[in-house]
């Protein structure tokens, strides 16, 4: 008897795992978590994003630009301001959990 009827379901496996993993390595930051959490209420402003966060601009920038470049978060340019919101329904169902799990009732 041979493995082969295992090896798509493997791939797929091997694949989501993947995913998994990268998408774990950028909430492992805890500014860009909170970024996150945050923008799993709805879509804010850079300027909202720093009030709200206490975030200086330098750091907020390069957190929402990691979270951009592994296509966590999508923007909107409305005049000169741009928005942001969560682009992965897979993040917001994580963020949902972790609220669960580790922030106060």
């Amino acid at each position: 008897m041979t493995l082969d009827h295992l090896a798509p379901p493997l791939a797929l496996m091997r694949q989501g795992a993947n995913e998994a993993t990268a998408t774990l390595r950028v909430l492992a930051n805890p500014d860009r978590l909170l970024l996150l959490c945050q923008l799993s209420q709805g879509e804010s402003s850079v300027s909202e994003l720093e009030d709200a966060l206490d975030l200086h601009q330098p750091t907020l920038s390069q957190q929402l630009g990691v979270l951009r470049s592994e296509g966590l978060v999508a923007t909107r340019r409305d005049g000169k301001r741009m928005y942001y919101r969560i682009a992965d329904p897979r993040v917001l169902k994580l963020l949902e959990t972790l609220y669960q799990l580790y922030c106060p009732q």
